[in-house]
Order: structure tokens, then C-alpha cells, then sequence
């Protein structure tokens, strides 16, 4: 059985995730890998500022927006993925779909539980309401959730959550049924109401954004398509990586990776798998250096981390599995970055990197420092080493564990 050792790996990382050269654009950023994490406003912009040569916000923008190439799409583990447009009937049918019933069930059992919907005609209310929302989008094209809330009064109604917990607060019904009509594949988010930072989104039906319905798919099919995608650029991976990236069950895992024919390779003491054309040895890439923000789809591509982590997943990842803003030399994880308030980029490294690797870093900083301009972010999802850097002051820190 063929043998791929984590020197290859990380090799294979930096070719194929873009990281070791650049992107031509962002529709080609977004394929290398399957997707960029848009749970965090600011995630997708500077994942493509990390891989696309001279990118700026705009060309993003343009891509989402006016050449509708790319699309804000619920899919794998209930995550928010900007894909390229072709790829989104496919991770719908493979992965969102599943998500429907739980949360359209837990949807109808909070109405009633809450009193919105009278006992027992929740399901009702839900469909009656989720008609008349898509009534009043369509002809408006984008809408708010407060503009729809004007046209649909019910999804003004106020749910509780979290009773007892610390995050416990209210929210409007607005934001679980827009919710569900994206998980059903039926809208999208589009432009947000602020800057690019903004999480807060206007909202179209899948037809006025991309022309059509989402295409019909079939389910075996797409699994394959969306697993044969993720395994080249994410490939040699574990079955519990396969799981975990997808969601999915062991049988359907299982299922799938017959379907392609996929190879087994040995992965230290795990099995992995590969297609059977990518059995060949990959050689090391040129020496890089990337700064990736928290949630970049290469820093949460496997569950299986040790590789390209080390020890120091604890200081990388919030206590949920949420990744913060890693810095990355050659394949591996060797620090974390952060923004201060002044706008330096500030780094804390855990190992020490060679000269040459320690001036590209350096250049990194200052070039993605000069890209922020005035613009200050911070992860929505922060480690507490995250949260460090961010209140550091007092110039430039560039320290080493």
C-alpha cells in the first residue's frame, strides 16, 4: 500500500490550496478548496486575499454580486460556504438537504412550545408563512429581513433560546424561517447592509439570483461529485476527515468512496484515501508563508489536525472547534496573527522559522497591514490567544513562544 508521509502532505497542501502560489481569481480560489468558509463576514475576503495575486475587495464582490459566478450558500455541517455557482446544486442535494426535517422540526416544536403557532397547527403556520415571505421577495428582487417583516407581520413574532444559559436571548421568527427557506435551497443571502465586514445580509429567492431553481441532482451522483472535488484538493484524508468535512454517515462515506473508486493509503498508522491517478509522489513545494483568518477553509479542512497543528490546537481553535487567524510556513501551523487597534499586524509564533521564511513573514504583515487600510476586524469566533494579539499595543509584536 502506498505510503504518504506529512512532509507530502503538507506539500500537497501548499500546491493545492493555492497557498505556495497564487490564484488567477477568486472563482479559481473559491474551487481550489471547495468552497470558502462565509461564516465570518471578513473569512471569505481575506481567504482570498491569502490566495488570489493582488486581490481587493471588489473583484469578490463583483464575482458574489454582478457576474453571480460565485454564490452564498448553506452546505457542509451547517456551515455558510461562498462556492462557484455550479457547485451548489450539488452540495445542496449532498448535504443541505439532510439538514431540512431537524430544523424545520425544531422550528414548528418552538412555535408552538412559545406560543406563536396554536398547538398542534405549527406545521401549518410555518408553511402559510414561509409562502407569504417568498410572496413579498419576489417582486422586490432583495429584501431585508425588517422589509420583509413589513410585508409578512408574523415574522415579526419573538422566540427564546438558550433559557438558563449564558448565551440565552430572543430572536425574531423572521430569522429562523429565513433561515429555513435558504436550508431548503429556495434563497440566498446577497449583498450585506454595511461593508464587506458586515454580516448582515439582504436576502433573494434562488430564481431572481441565479436564473433558475437549483438544479435536480442525483443524490448519489452528487455525493460523488462533491466528495471527488474535496478529496483532490484535500486528499490523502481519513475516513473520520471525510466524515466530519461532510456530515455525513459511515455507510454514506463508505458508498461514496467505492463509488469513485478510491485508493487506500497508509497515513502513519490511518488508512487514507486518494484517487487512484493521485498515487504519485509529490514533491516539496517552493518555501512559503501565508497568513490565514480564523475559520480559512485550509486550517479547518480536517479533523484529524495533528499533521499540520502540532500540540497547539488549543491555542488555534475556541473551545467549539472554531479556528482563529493562524499563520502558516510551509505546510504547517506555526502561529497565530491578530489585528490591533492601531492597525499593526501582530504575530506570536510557536517555533522558531528560518531567516528567509522569518523575512517573508515579515513582508506578509506589512503587506496585509497596507491592504486593511482604515478597515479593522475582529473573528467572530476568537481565541483566547487571538484575543491577546488584538489588545496587544506598543508597536509591531512579532514574538516566539
Amino acid at each position: 500500500m502506498r505510503r504518504i508521509g506529512v512532509r507530502e502532505r503538507r506539500a500537497r497542501l501548499g500546491a493545492r490550496h493555492l497557498l505556495a502560489s497564487s490564484a488567477a481569481s477568486v472563482e479559481e480560489a473559491a474551487a481550489a478548496v471547495v468552497g470558502l468558509h462565509s461564516s465570518d463576514p471578513a473569512t471569505v475576503f481575506l481567504s482570498s486575499w491569502a490566495r488570489v495575486d493582488r486581490f481587493e475587495p471588489a473583484e469578490l464582490e463583483d464575482a458574489l454580486y454582478v457576474r453571480r459566478s460565485l454564490v452564498r450558500m448553506l452546505g457542509m455541517r451547517r456551515t455558510l460556504f461562498v462556492v462557484p455557482v455550479e457547485l451548489a446544486p450539488v452540495m445542496h442535494e449532498a448535504c443541505t438537504k439532510a439538514l431540512i426535517p431537524g430544523q424545520r422540526a425544531r422550528l414548528v416544536r418552538m412555535l408552538e412550545e412559545q406560543g406563536v403557532a396554536p398547538p398542534g397547527r405549527g406545521e401549518a403556520w410555518l408553511a402559510r408563512v414561509e409562502a407569504a415571505t417568498l410572496a413579498a421577495l419576489a417582486p422586490r428582487g432583495e429584501a431585508t429581513a425588517r422589509e420583509l417583516t413589513a410585508d409578512v407581520p408574523e415574522l415579526g413574532a419573538k422566540l427564546t433560546f438558550g433559557e438558563g444559559k449564558t448565551w440565552a436571548g430572543t430572536m425574531g421568527v423572521s430569522t429562523r424561517v429565513l433561515f429555513l427557506l435558504a436550508t431548503e435551497g429556495l434563497i440566498v443571502r446577497t449583498r450585506p447592509l454595511g461593508a464587506w465586514t458586515s454580516g448582515q445580509y439582504r436576502w433573494a429567492t434562488v430564481e431572481h439570483r441565479l436564473g433558475a431553481p437549483l438544479a435536480e441532482v442525483d443524490h448519489a451522483q452528487a455525493c460523488s461529485e462533491l466528495l471527488g472535488r474535496w478529496l483532490r484538493s484535500f486528499g490523502p484524508a481519513t475516513m473520520t476527515d471525510i466524515r466530519w468535512w461532510t456530515g455525513w454517515t459511515a455507510a454514506q462515506a463508505k458508498a461514496t468512496l467505492v463509488a469513485l473508486d478510491a485508493a487506500a493509503v497508509r497515513m502513519g498508522d490511518d488508512t487514507g484515501y486518494v484517487f487512484p491517478d493521485d498515487l504519485d509522489p509529490v514533491g516539496d513545494a517552493d518555501p512559503w508563508v501565508a497568513l490565514l483568518p480564523g475559520l480559512d477553509p485550509t486550517t479547518m479542512g480536517w479533523k484529524d489536525r495533528g499533521w499540520y497543528l502540532g500540540e497547539h490546537a488549543a491555542e488555534l481553535f475556541d473551545r467549539t472547534g472554531n479556528a482563529g487567524p493562524t499563520v502558516w510556513a510551509n505546510g504547517r501551523a506555526v502561529g497565530a496573527w491578530g489585528q490591533t487597534e492601531e492597525g499593526d499586524v501582530v504575530v506570536e509564533l510557536f517555533a522558531r522559522l528560518d531567516p528567509a521564511s522569518r523575512r517573508r513573514l515579515d513582508a506578509e504583515r506589512e503587506r496585509l497591514a497596507a491592504w486593511f487600510g482604515d478597515v479593522r476586524i475582529r473573528p467572530r469566533f476568537a481565541t483566547p490567544l487571538g484575543k491577546e494579539l488584538a489588545t496587544h499595543s506598543g508597536g509591531p509584536r512579532a514574538g516566539t513562544r
